[in-house]
């Protein structure tokens, strides 16, 4: 991920991983939306849940507005955190306006990953994870859309 300090930033670096991090996300549901609608209404009488209409939006704690103060250091990369907030923002609005319908959104941070983007002296291994991540999917319920939540179950403040 190209440096995005506060001096460095610049609108195309912006624009681009807010493209992928906000835009990709909204025009995928959107895109799914009728089919999202059709299990929801299929399943009507189960309550919502991952398994009956679910939309998870891969986030992190980096998006946390008030987890900055505590973290910024660690990682000031400005286009990927707002454009993590933003995506939770999305997140929130998007289990409000189709709440309704049945429809589960979650954001979801699955961690330090050693990945590319984490790097290899990350915390934890893809594996470690993904099994975090499939536990805490089997666990969503209505109270769990419009959070953001951790691959270990922990609600993380917007």
């Amino acid at each position: 991920m190209p440096p995005s300090t506060l001096e460095s930033a610049n609108a195309e670096d912006f624009l681009n991983v807010y493209n992928t991090n906000v835009v990709g996300p909204l025009q995928l549901t959107q895109a799914f939306q009728p089919l999202l609608k059709k299990a929801a209404e299929a399943n009507k009488e189960k309550a919502m849940s991952w398994n009956k209409a679910a939309v998870i939006n891969v986030s992190t704690l980096l998006g946390s507005i008030e987890r900055t103060p505590e973290l910024f250091v660690y990682f000031p990369v400005l286009s990927y955190r707002c454009s993590k907030a933003a995506l939770n923002m999305l997140t929130q609005c998007q289990s409000l306006g189709y709440k309704n319908d049945g429809i589960l959104f979650t954001a979801l941070h699955p961690g330090w990953v050693q990945t590319d983007l984490g790097g290899k002296d990350a915390d934890l291994t893809v594996e470690q994870s993904v099994k975090g991540i499939l536990k805490v999917l089997s666990n969503l319920s209505e109270k769990s859309t419009g959070i953001l939540i951790s691959w270990e179950g922990n609600i993380i403040p917007w």
